[in-house]
């Protein structure tokens, strides 16, 4: 009897720690979290496939249509206007034309620097509603975390090599919509 239990005891042991270990990792499996110590996340498929980075995008298009529609009209408007420069040419006195030439230069530099900044500012809106996203996450992203046992988040494109398994991107922008949706009730306070 004494060396059947010697036998069963480790078979036991194992059995109990697989039951009291079994609830936490059967919860985050049931709710599609892998059991590991360490999760992988796209954060560029993170942002893009929200509702808030969906949201961004598409201000940021819309606002790259309207400067690209006021570049094009300016664009028209300077063609035009180095057109009359030139057929006026030949009746002007030399410095008097060099004196238009000059300050039409100057204004296409002066557009082209207005235009230039508008469009770095948009750039710049994407990039800081991009780290505003990332904070506004972050909650959801620990949890996850928490939830799946995780020590860490990595991001999948630094990994070399790992598991599909490992990847929560679908998981924290579903969470993630749910949290926070498309940002713009956030956005909206913000301004207030």
């Amino acid at each position: 009897m004494a060396r059947l239990w010697r036998d069963i005891r480790p078979l036991l042991l194992l059995a109990l720690a697989a039951l009291i270990l079994a609830p936490g990792a059967g919860s985050a499996q049931q709710i599609g979290l892998p059991n590991t110590a360490i999760l992988t996340i796209e954060t560029d498929r993170l942002f893009a496939g929200s509702a808030y980075g969906q949201r961004i995008a598409n201000e940021i298009e819309a606002d790259s249509a309207v400067l690209a529609a006021e570049n094009r009209r300016i664009e028209a408007e300077l063609t035009a206007e180095e057109q009359d420069l030139t057929e006026r040419r030949p009746e002007m006195e030399p410095e008097a034309f060099r004196a238009l030439a000059d300050a039409f230069d100057e204004k296409v530099q002066s557009i082209r620097k207005t235009q230039d900044a508008k469009a770095r500012t948009l750039n710049q809106r994407a990039d800081k509603a991009r780290v505003e996203f990332l904070r506004a996450a972050r909650p959801v992203l620990e949890t996850l975390m928490r939830e799946s046992g995780a020590g860490v988040i990595l991001e999948r494109g630094s990994v070399f090599l790992s598991s599909n398994a490992t990847d929560i991107t679908d998981l924290a922008i579903s969470r993630i919509d749910a949290a926070i949706g498309d940002g713009s009730e956030a956005a909206t306070g913000a301004d207030q």
